[in-house]
């Protein structure tokens, strides 16, 4: 309890425990307020979060054959053959090759982590929560910086010939 941001322990003399909060609100309202820092779990298994808004379930780019098919980012707007990983990778984690789920917001814990989805309980009655959702375009610039180009092909075509593209048709041709 005391790693709650902006609670202390409490003094040696307090009666029942030092290492909670000294105040819990007011009398009136009759109730503990959101704000209110309480007791909970904070450890490694029992980060809940609810609601989360699924934008997207889709295969990854990896077949069952072990190729690859990099088709998995296009949407009905934005006809572009590209995959769901940015360009450069995603930070610390690389690419995405398998099955993947687009959720709004973010996700807690570290990149690798494993997450445990599971279905509501209650049924979902709010607006925002039955409103179907069409994705326009997805965003796979390079998170490296201030990423400019969606794809490989968009850059080259962008940048022109470049030194690199040079050695490396040499260094291809040589072998």
């Amino acid at each position: 309890m005391i790693d709650v941001m902006g609670v202390t322990k409490l003094p040696r003399k307090t009666h029942r425990g030092l290492c909670k909060v000294g105040c819990i609100g007011s009398w009136h309202p009759a109730r503990v307020g959101w704000s209110v820092p309480r007791a909970g779990q904070k450890g490694y298994f029992h980060r809940t979060e609810v609601n989360k808004k699924v934008y997207r379930i889709a295969d990854g780019c990896k077949k069952g054959d072990g190729s690859f098919e990099h088709k998995n980012a296009t949407t009905e707007f934005d006809l572009t053959e590209k995959s769901i990983t940015p360009m450069g990778g995603f930070p610390h984690y690389g690419t995405v090759l398998q099955d993947f789920l687009m959720i709004k917001g973010c996700c807690v814990g570290t990149k690798k982590r494993v997450v445990t989805l599971r279905k509501t309980l209650l049924a979902q009655t709010s607006r925002t929560a039955l409103e179907e959702i069409k994705l326009k375009f997805i965003d796979t610039s390079s998170k490296f910086g201030h990423g400019r180009f969606q794809t490989a092909d968009e850059k080259s075509k962008f940048m022109g010939v470049m030194k690199k593209s040079i050695t490396q048709a040499a260094a291809a041709g040589a072998k």
